[in-house]
């Protein structure tokens, strides 16, 4: 698939890059909005982790069979139908008058990005030369983080200054996603698999298990803290402010994501085992900061605590998406990209919920305290395991070449 003009395999990655960055700024771009949905519609911090865990049911359940069919029918007949469902869920999103057609948006929203992470990150990587395939997995990283933070700042400014910030936010992004489409539509589709294809739950190879369980074991503290911020950072602050401020949160997120960009371009030098290190030590302190700030009442902390939370899960991803794309075979790549995307999104969508319904049972302080000292621990158990097992000496590289 790789042109062999160094120039045109840079604008296919771009291109391909740009369809990952579409879907995710539809994941988050309901973040600011959710205070205007609640005050409408009326529901809990319970309801509202629930409405934000359906996305993760939908991702889940499409994780289990996505990396298979693409692996087989290629990756564009998989990412054409991820698209038009992202599509129908920003239309139920525009239209959302209930918290059931808000649930089907948000289920819609998880099965579109589970299918774009099993496809479209392969998607990138195979658009580059064999010898870019560094850059194009930090690409394929870049993308997915960059649509995430993208979504809840443009949802965000809009809220503060616009009237009917659901319809403008979500029409502006069915036009993204239309363009999307037009660069999907110009790329060949290529069969990888033979014969009948025959669903399983995906696996990964024994040889590549322990990287893919390395990979997990530092993203999904990072993902569930950076999950945390968008379900329930709205509510704190909220609390702290004494008001809803969408401006501030989309903010925020989008710092958040920031940060998760740019650590991986700073560290894209180092050693899997650096860059691992950073990534649990950065989620140790953000949850470390969450209770200081629940503690003091302080939205500033809160906001240090979700740019450390991005830079945990930014570099738990480069390093797992690193090591996949360089010891997993271009055959079971999508399929184990998808487990590795499962480990992290489970607790990133249990966790969060089980907070919501402590909120509300057991009060905000229980509820966050809880929480934080869960991803603390799962953070520092992935850091010793990862310090005891893997050598100072370890060599793996996350670089890209421009």
């Amino acid at each position: 698939m790789s042109s062999s003009h160094p120039i045109k395999s840079s604008m296919a990655v771009y291109r391909t890059a740009w369809i990952v960055t579409a879907i995710f700024i539809l994941s988050n771009a309901a973040t600011p909005l959710y205070s205007f949905w609640q005050q409408s519609l009326g529901f809990a911090s319970g309801v509202l982790t629930v409405i934000f865990a359906c996305y993760i049911i939908g991702l889940l359940l499409t994780l289990t069979i996505a990396g298979q069919l693409s692996d087989h029918y290629g990756r564009k007949a998989l990412l054409l139908p991820c698209v038009g469902l992202a599509i129908i869920a920003a239309i139920l999103f525009d239209q959302a008058h209930s918290i059931g057609v808000l649930m089907l948006a948000r289920f819609l929203t998880g099965v579109s990005v589970g299918l774009v992470v099993s496809g479209g990150m392969a998607n990138v990587v195979e658009h580059a030369q064999p010898h870019r395939k560094h850059f194009a997995s930090l690409m394929a990283s870049v993308a997915m983080v960059a649509g995430a933070g993208t979504g809840p700042l443009l949802a965000g400014v809009v809220a503060q200054y616009l009237p009917n910030p659901i319809h403008t936010v979500f029409r502006v992004e069915i036009a993204i996603l239309c363009v999307a489409l037009l660069a999907l539509l110009n790329q060949k589709n290529q069969k990888l698999g033979v014969g009948t294809f025959k669903p399983r739950l995906p696996t990964v190879a024994k040889e590549n298990l322990g990287i893919v369980l390395l990979g997990i074991a530092f993203f999904g503290p990072g993902i569930t803290s950076t999950s945390f911020i968008l379900s329930l950072g709205p509510k704190l602050i909220a609390t702290f402010l004494g008001v809803n401020s969408p401006l501030v949160t989309g903010c925020m997120a989008f710092s958040m994501f920031l940060v998760a960009v740019s650590v991986q371009f700073a560290a894209k030098r180092y050693s899997s085992r650096t860059v691992f290190s950073l990534s649990g030590i950065g989620t140790v302190f953000s949850m470390i900061f969450v209770w200081i700030a629940l503690k003091t009442g302080s939205a500033p902390w809160l906001i240090v605590s979700a740019l450390l939370a991005g830079a945990g899960q930014g570099l738990g991803q480069l390093g797992g998406l690193t090591l996949i794309a360089d010891r997993v075979p271009a055959q079971r790549r999508a399929e184990a990209n998808a487990v590795f995307n499962m480990g992290g999104y489970v607790p990133a969508g249990v966790i969060p919920v089980v907070t919501g319904y402590l909120i509300d049972f057991w009060g905000l302080s229980i509820g966050i305290s809880s929480l934080a000292l869960i991803i603390a621990s799962l953070a520092s158990l992935a850091l010793m395991q990862l310090w005891r097992h893997v050598p100072k000496q370890s060599q793996t590289r996350t670089h890209s070449e421009a």
